[in-house]
């Protein structure tokens, strides 16, 4: 997954036409440390979105404006609008992750 560093990286992302994933995670977050142990085989089989990810610590201001209350969270956007939100209690296993993305 790619690191979004910036504000305008992360708008810049959201509006494109292709479909986004961003997970929102924090470095002290044991079930952010968990989902990177399983991640990257649903990210190579679900290779038609863009994954990225963006500290939520750093960025306050973006997951207040998404409602990121908990993390990880994955979210999908595409053309600037929010399509789905995985919120961090569903977001525990690779079942759970899979079964979101696969309700897409």
């Amino acid at each position: 997954m790619k690191e979004i560093t910036s504000v305008e990286q992360f708008n810049e992302l959201i509006n494109s036409d292709q479909p986004v994933i961003v997970k929102f995670y924090a470095g002290w977050c044991p079930d952010c440390t968990r989902m990177n142990m399983f991640i990257d085989p649903i990210i190579e089989e679900y290779s038609q979105y863009n994954w990225h990810e963006i500290n939520r610590d750093e960025f306050p201001e973006l997951a207040e404006k998404y409602q990121v209350m908990g993390i990880p969270s994955l979210l999908i956007y595409k053309n600037g609008e929010k399509l789905a939100h995985l919120h961090s209690a569903n977001a525990k296993s690779p079942e759970d992750v899979i079964g979101f993305l696969q309700a897409q």
